[in-house]
């Protein structure tokens, strides 16, 4: 590596050693701290000029909030007797960061410090709350669980680069078919755990609440603290939401736009729950 190089270095793999190798060149004068300084600043002047530091969050982004005949859904209550947790991104810490967080292509299970979208929910609702947790429960089980509700969080798995082609775009069974049973059975609010548009229809019309998380990192509190309207939705699409995969590439302004969600959309909703989870508002 030469001391003026601007290359880049990626290390997916044996990063340990890499850091370690790295901090000895530069205590040992070998690399000078200058040349570290220059890496660093290069990335944060990209940051600074895309506004991270001023708005540092992917805002989760609500698509659909209650049915037409029964108002909304969320925010959802903290007091409810009993609540569901269902789907395979509820409680998979390696599925809510996505790639290239501890390995390459990201893993699944607890492979860091952090709270899953299941932990959060059971950290904020009432203690009098009841909260199951079932994966993948079939209809019969919800229908007879004496649920006040249900949320199911699915999603894509993580991937890096290529690995993440996918020329369907559809989410990994089964979680169409969990938000299905679920949602068929209970009043339900599902999270959707990607990073990119998928295919949504089939969640739409199953769900009576949708929400657009991307991918939220080592803290499913930023996911429930909207669920349950400590903090309002106020996030909107950065990108067009497509119907199908044959309308791709799509953007504003073609002649064929047709989309299933356009750039910039997102309903919102006001004002914190203050722990009953009364809906107080919903719109674009």
């Amino acid at each position: 590596m030469g001391r003026t190089t601007p290359t880049r270095i990626m290390v997916p793999k044996n990063y340990t050693q890499f850091i370690s190798i790295l901090t000895g060149y530069v205590n040992s004068g070998v690399v000078p701290m200058s040349r570290i300084d220059d890496a660093v600043t290069r990335i944060l002047r990209v940051k600074f000029a895309m506004g991270l530091f001023e708005n540092p969050y992917a805002d989760p982004v609500l698509l659909k909030n209650g049915k037409t005949s029964d108002g909304p859904m969320l925010p959802l209550s903290k007091k409810a007797p009993k609540i569901l947790v269902a789907g395979s991104h509820a409680d998979n810490l390696g599925y809510q960061c996505g790639g290239w967080t501890i390995e390459w292509q990201g893993d699944s299970g607890r492979i860091t410090v952090g709270t899953t979208i299941l932990d959060a929910v059971r950290a904020a609702v009432d203690p009098s709350t009841t909260v199951v947790f079932a994966e993948n429960p079939d209809a019969e089980f919800v229908k007879k669980g004496g649920f006040s509700y249900a949320i199911v969080a699915v999603g894509e798995h993580p991937y890096t680069e290529t690995a993440g082609d996918n020329l369907n775009l559809t989410i990994p069974e089964p979680g169409l078919s969990t938000v299905e049973a679920v949602c068929g059975a209970v009043q339900c609010a599902t999270v959707l755990i990607s990073g990119r548009p998928v295919v949504a229809q089939p969640l739409l019309a199953a769900s009576d609440a949708l929400v657009a998380a991307w991918l939220p990192g080592s803290e499913g509190q930023g996911v429930t603290d909207a669920l349950f309207g400590d903090y309002g939705f106020t996030g909107r699409l950065a990108r067009t939401w497509f119907k199908s995969v044959e309308q791709l590439p799509m953007n504003v302004g073609d002649a064929h736009y047709d989309p299933l969600f356009p750039l910039g959309f997102g309903l919102t909703t006001e004002g914190a729950s203050q722990g009953d989870g009364v809906a107080i508002h919903s719109s674009m």
